[in-house]
C-alpha cells in the first residue's frame, strides 16, 4: 500500500511547509534533524522525510527516532541541531 502525503494531509495538519522554514532558518550547511514521531504516525515517517528532503536546499540530514514518543516531555538525548516531535493532538 503506497501512502501519499495528499492524504496524510486529510487527517492530519503537519505543517510542514512551517517546518521547511525552520530548517532553513538554522543557516547551517547539512544540519543533522532528528523527526520523532508516535507510534501511530511511524508508518509515515518516510514519506514525511521524503517530503523535506525534496524542498529543503541546506543539505540537511534526517534521522527517524523508532524509540518512544510519549508526548511534548519524551525528548530522545541525541544530539541534533533540531528535534521535530510530531503528535496526535494539539500543542495549547
Amino acid at each position: 500500500m503506497k501512502i501519499d502525503l495528499d492524504d496524510i494531509e486529510k487527517k492530519y495538519d503537519l505543517q510542514l511547509d512551517k517546518l521547511v522554514q525552520s530548517i532553513e532558518k538554522l543557516d547551517k550547511k547539512n544540519p543533522k534533524i532528528l523527526i520523532q514521531l508516535p507510534d501511530g504516525f511511524k508508518l509515515y515517517a518516510t514519506v514525511i522525510v521524503d517530503y523535506l528532503q525534496d524542498k529543503i536546499s541546506n543539505g540537511a540530514i534526517f534521522s527517524i527516532w523508532l524509540g518512544s514518543c510519549f508526548g511534548a516531555c519524551d525528548i530522545p538525548s541525541t544530539e541534533a541541531d533540531l528535534i521535530v516531535q510530531f503528535g496526535h493532538a494539539p500543542w495549547a
